[in-house]
């Protein structure tokens, strides 16, 4: 490993990346594959025909804890937590005073405590914020616990070969697992657009797990560039691209996250920070909104790229935030912000890309059905 790397941080798996051929990059402050000798459009294609698997340790993983934990935690957030079931986890983000988003999460409902998944580069700023906004409640995050996700149609089939009883589970369940006298956290979820699991993971036996279903023929090892690929695809937000502190969650198109009690009218509407200008828009529409787009040509499209709304305009009217090559839809595909009336399907824009004006057709998201177990 090159000296550039010594000063990262590693994850649990960081031996079997090297062992298993990966290209290692650093992202987060950590040493990541990005790729293994697959390639990035071969596992990209692997996980959406069979399985693929996800080293995730390096997201965040926090335990809340104390007396009405879900309420508390519903003044950082505008989702509506107090009703979520035992066993069943929700997608989240904190927000701040302007309504803009600090990161985005998932939180699950562990019975007598809850368990907030936060992004990597977020998730010392979240952990400082739930510490001092929630005085009331312990927060901690896990140092002791890897995180892995299996992803693709053969997910389920190679899991309950390990732990039988995860056939049962549905989309958005978390429920522990015995494997080998040792208990795994799993949720039935992932960022693929595909059915899978996300499996939590005592540090000690991240290894010889990882390595149980790399046995299994239909599982390949996916780096960080296969995983962005497949979550473009599904029209999913990329924290620091897609959505940060200037993008509310209705601008980024994630009104469905936002249940009916935390709206205006709800049994507790409002109480979490950015409210008065997130509720508005809720009721009004945002004047600028997230949509997929279809470059027209075979060039990709990637962030940053402006948009305008005629081949020869002079105004921007949206810039693309996340864009490539969709390998399983064999096209170029992106998404990007536009104002609120150039949000229409099929709307004909123009990106600028290397001083030249290219068409790109507003398209809806996702780009590939979901094959999530509802």
């Amino acid at each position: 490993m090159s000296d550039t790397h010594t000063d990262l941080r590693r994850t649990p798996l960081h031996a079997l990346h090297l062992e298993l051929g990966a290209k290692m990059v650093p992202f987060a402050g950590y040493d990541m594959p990005v790729q293994y000798p697959l390639g990035v459009m071969g596992e990209h294609l692997h996980c959406r025909a069979k399985a693929g698997l996800f080293d995730v340790s390096h997201m965040g993983q926090v335990i809340l804890r104390g007396q009405g934990a879900a309420l508390a935690l519903e003044r950082l957030v505008p989702v509506a937590l107090a009703e979520l079931p035992a066993g069943r986890q929700r997608y989240a983000m904190f927000t701040n005073d302007s309504g803009g988003i600090l990161d985005d999460l998932m939180v699950a409902n562990r019975g007598d405590h809850l368990l907030a998944v936060v992004n990597a580069a977020c998730k010392a700023a979240d952990l400082a914020h739930m510490q001092d906004k929630l005085p009331e409640l312990e927060v901690s995050e896990l140092t002791d616990r890897a995180l892995l996700a299996l992803q693709g149609p053969q997910a389920e089939a190679v899991l309950t070969g390990l732990l039988p009883d995860v056939a049962k589970m549905r989309f958005m369940d978390v429920a522990d697992h015995d494997w080998n006298g040792v208990t795994l956290w799993v949720s039935r979820s992932g960022y693929t657009g595909e059915d899978g699991f996300e499996i939590s993971v005592p540090d000690t036996h991240a290894d010889a797990f990882a390595r149980a279903l790399l046995a299994h023929d239909d599982v390949a090892p996916i780096g960080l560039g296969a995983r962005d690929s497949l979550r473009l695809e599904a029209g999913l937000c990329l924290y620091g691209n897609d959505i940060d502190t200037t993008t509310t969650p209705v601008e980024a198109a994630l009104n469905w996250a936002i249940q009916k009690a935390r709206r205006d009218g709800g049994a507790r509407a409002g109480g979490f920070p950015g409210a008065d200008v997130i509720l508005p828009q809720l009721a009004q529409g945002a004047t600028r909104q997230r949509v997929g787009l279809s470059p027209q040509g075979r060039a990709p499209m990637r962030a940053g790229t402006p948009l305008f709304a005629t081949q020869d305009s002079e105004s921007r009217i949206g810039t693309i935030t996340s864009g490539g090559f969709g390998p399983s839809v064999e096209r170029p595909v992106a998404m990007g912000y536009v104002t609120a009336e150039y949000t229409s399907a099929d709307t004909e824009l123009w990106a600028e890309l290397r001083g030249k004006r290219l068409p790109v057709r507003v398209a809806a998201l996702p780009f590939r059905p979901s094959t999530y177990r509802k």
